[in-house]
């Protein structure tokens, strides 16, 4: 009993600070101000640590872990969280804090709701917990990366028709947006690059697993951002080109990962 207590207050409490930490962005850029150096890092930090300890209750059990859909959605979505909160010491990035804290909030309302009601998988070798680690860690790098391609594309509509709103004043230049968003698409796919070779190397009998579709569209997400990142190196692609390529990878990412889950957990209810 105290155990769920104190999960259930977790939970909630992430819950709350991550709306509360919407308010506080959107009311930052509405206002055209810059957001306070205490409160919206404060309430962000907050909102990791909390929903950081309701992930020990939804992760782990006593005779197992839970790697289902909405579990790992959690976890994904405290990642990214993480490293808007590590990146925005460096940058200000109000507007992907204002767009990951409420995605946040409803994974970790999903994962609440379904919490307790699937059965735990037992036995976690060494080679397929670092594999699981690594995939977290490439999506969601990749994904951070995807809500930057996003601003990138609705900044350059802002410049291409000459009128720029009052938020772009409060963030960083263009350039420096670029820079980032190919930094976490490199360092994105070389944990992706390793997540695929901890794969084929611990996974054994993929057939039997029904993992060769997710493995086929995660080799497919590999080659379309190595085409991304030699484009931009080789060819100097920026811009609306970077945009596409790196939501059409993003695409396929989502699909290998969350649609083979959806099609598994869902559709033919397998965990």
């Amino acid at each position: 009993m105290m155990e769920e207590s104190m999960a259930a207050l977790a939970h909630w409490t992430a819950i709350a600070l991550y709306i509360a930490t919407t308010v506080a962005a959107a009311m930052a850029l509405v206002r055209h101000q810059q957001p306070g150096r205490i409160l919206l890092p404060g309430l962000l930090t907050c909102a990791v640590i909390a929903h950081g300890i309701s992930l020990k209750y939804v992760l782990f059990a006593d005779d197992g872990f839970r790697f289902d859909l909405l579990a790992m959605l959690s976890l994904i979505a405290w990642t990214v969280t993480l490293l808007l909160l590590i990146l925005s010491r460096r940058h200000q990035l109000t507007l992907l804090i204002l767009a990951a804290a409420p995605l946040a909030a409803l994974a970790e309302l999903a994962a609440v709701h379904a919490w307790g009601s699937v059965s735990p998988r037992q036995q976690l070798s060494p080679g397929i917990a670092a594999h699981a680690l690594l995939s977290i860690s490439a999506y969601s790098l990749l994904t951070l990366a995807t809500l930057q391609a996003l601003y990138l594309y609705w900044l350059n509509q802002q410049l291409h028709n000459h009128q720029p709103s009052g938020i772009s004043r409060f963030l960083p230049p263009l350039q420096t947006m670029e820079s980032l968003l190919f930094g976490l698409i490199t360092f994105g796919q070389l944990l992706l690059t390793a997540a695929l070779i901890t794969g084929a190397l611990f996974m054994e009998d993929m057939f039997a697993q029904h993992l060769v579709h997710k493995s086929a569209l995660s080799i497919l997400a590999w080659v379309l951002y190595s085409i991304l990142l030699w484009g931009h190196w080789k060819k100097g692609w920026r811009g609306n080109t970077a945009v596409r390529w790196t939501l059409s990878a993003f695409a396929v990412l989502l699909l290998a990962f969350f649609g083979s889950k959806l099609a598994l957990e869902v559709i033919l209810h397998r965990n």
